[in-house]
């Protein structure tokens, strides 16, 4: 069981167990998102059920979450009506709030979601032709300072938690109108319901959001392995994609605890401009990150790593940065692809965008060396949606309760 301590719930005699892995609520009930079955089975013991009636409920109330996206425990209709009630007066189903939603004149939709304790935090959804992409956040703020990214002027606020994670996805499948629909006010069992899926516009997902996602390891994981359950949002590992800008001692964990797509915020070719433009260079120097991606476990051609590569100009953007790019990737052997990004500017960016002739020729460059190498169209600027743009006017903490967190948030890579 989950490392926990007892919560008195108002008007209920025995106290539930909350932990890590639950997101914190005022009126003391726990908050089902984000937590696997096994989990849930723990708490509606601890709560009073029988081992028998724990499995049962547990595997019904996991069916209804995650398969059929409920908020409401009176909505599951395979259950006794008598012990709907016994759930809502201990538990609930969770979603981020929604404190704006914004569409972009290309289809790409953010949202500025609040936290159960008042923290604010960004998603994006973004609509392709053969696909559509779910642009997660990990944490409120960041730590990490990057120079030229909107979200690395903020402070770290705290973790978001697994629910909170997960809880965007559902929120998006919820936006889009993308849960099983059918009836099941008659169904005796919820594998006799007639109902069906419709075609996904939600196909993918990015952990791209505010934060990093390697600092926040283990909610990341366990949102993740919501995610891809089989019983739950059933989302293949090959379409989720973690990017980190470089968190060393956490990239082969996160390969063989998660075993999802990687991609490296690199952005620069040698110390002097990653130093600058991404700070933790300076802890974990571009030698040591790109050994770590050639050792993650199940990169190959046919999975290959992503590097994205923020075209600021006159800063990486040479026709010699492009070829040690290329002598790099050959170097170390990765089987790896480069995502070209023009900077997208935000109030007060030291950067410029590099000109589109510039862009070009360094795709060029790279291309011509068999490392494919396309540029990433800019989507949702209007809205501030689109890399690096995305920061929310979230309370700020006190230096010393920062300092604290992110030691926490940081002692694996130590």
């Amino acid at each position: 069981m989950a490392d926990t301590q007892l919560m008195s719930i108002p008007g209920q005699i025995d106290p539930v167990p909350v932990a890590r892995d639950i997101t914190p609520r005022a009126d003391g009930r726990v908050d089902l998102i984000g937590l696997p079955k096994a989990r849930i089975r723990e708490l509606f013991e601890a709560a009073g059920l029988d081992a028998k009636q724990a499995k049962l409920r547990a595997k019904q109330v996991f069916h209804w979450l995650y398969h059929r996206g409920v908020t409401e425990f009176e909505a599951m209709t395979d259950i006794a009506k008598q012990m709907r009630p016994w759930l809502t007066e201990r538990f609930v189903i969770g979603r981020p709030d929604v404190v704006e939603a914004q569409h972009s004149n290309d289809g790409t939709r953010k949202w500025l979601l609040s936290t159960a304790d008042g923290h604010e935090f960004e998603m994006v959804f973004i609509p392709d032709a053969d696909r559509g992409t779910l642009c997660v956040s990990s944490q409120v703020g960041c730590t990490l300072n990057c120079r030229f990214c909107h979200t690395g002027t903020m402070r770290l606020v705290r973790n978001l938690t697994p629910g909170e994670i997960v809880g965007q996805v559902m929120l998006a499948r919820d936006s889009l109108g993308e849960w099983p629909k059918g009836k099941m006010d008659f169904a005796e069992d919820a594998d006799e319901a007639e109902y069906t899926a419709d075609g996904r516009l939600l196909t993918n997902i990015v952990m791209m959001g505010m934060g990093e996602p390697l600092y926040n390891f283990d909610n990341v994981r366990d949102a993740l392995k919501l995610v891809m359950d089989g019983d739950g949002l059933a989302l293949s590992k090959r379409r989720i994609t973690l990017s980190t800008s470089g968190v060393v001692p956490m990239m082969a964990r996160c390969g063989e605890e998660i075993g999802v797509n990687l991609a490296v915020s690199l952005h620069a070719t040698n110390k002097e401009i990653r130093d600058e433009i991404v700070p933790i260079n300076r802890k974990y120097g571009i030698e040591e990150l790109l050994a770590a991606c050639a050792a993650y476990p199940g990169a190959s051609n046919a999975r290959r790593i992503t590097f994205e590569y923020v075209m600021l100009k006159d800063k990486n953007d040479s026709d010699e940065h492009a070829r040690e790019l290329v002598r790099l990737i050959k170097h170390y052997k990765l089987p790896a692809k480069v995502n070209l990004i023009p900077f997208n500017p935000w109030p007060g960016a030291p950067y410029e965008c590099s000109t589109p002739e510039r862009v070009k020729r360094f795709s060029d460059i790279v291309f011509e060396h068999g490392i494919s190498a396309p540029v990433r169209t800019p989507r949702g600027r209007d809205i501030d949606a689109a890399c690096g743009q995305l920061k929310t006017a979230a309370e700020k903490k006190s230096r010393a309760q920062l300092d604290r967190e992110a030691a926490e948030v940081g002692r694996a890579e130590a």
